[in-house]
């Protein structure tokens, strides 16, 4: 699996974590250090592992957690070690909630394991929808 690919199946990861409710995967989806910040709208930043995993918990055991999709894609992968570690992937998106659309940055870095695990998330308002998606390149999510 190329890099690329990877670092989108990590984004997807998080997403699928999300819609499932599912801690273990969201905690397996985050690198597990004090580098670690999340920007959900509307909320004080968070800082560190245990302070974004928390939110997503609550969030989980909100009355109503969204229901959040992504859409369109786009990645960019930044250097690296000599073994492939250190690189950093930033994924921007779509997310759409019900008829609205937010749009997120997903950074994530590529660890010695060779995973890529993520160490920011920020969302905020989109004034448009996504563009129409196609189904030619690996840059989109369905």
């Amino acid at each position: 699996m190329s890099q690329h690919a990877a670092l989108l199946f990590a984004n997807e990861a998080f997403y699928r974590a999300f819609a499932d409710k599912d801690m273990r995967a969201m905690a397996n989806v985050w690198a597990h250090d004090d580098t670690v910040r999340c920007l959900h709208p509307g909320w004080a930043p968070l800082v560190g592992v245990e302070e974004v995993l928390g939110s997503f918990q609550a969030i989980f055991d909100g009355p109503a957690p969204p229901a959040i999709t992504p859409a369109a894609a786009e990645v960019a992968i930044h250097g690296a070690g000599p073994d492939g570690d250190g690189a950093v992937g930033i994924v921007t998106c779509y997310e759409r909630i019900g008829g609205d659309f937010l749009l997120a940055t997903n950074i994530f870095r590529r660890e010695k394991d060779g995973g890529w695990r993520l160490v920011h998330h920020q969302a905020g308002p989109a004034n448009d929808p996504p563009p129409e998606e196609d189904d030619d390149g690996p840059d989109t999510i369905n």
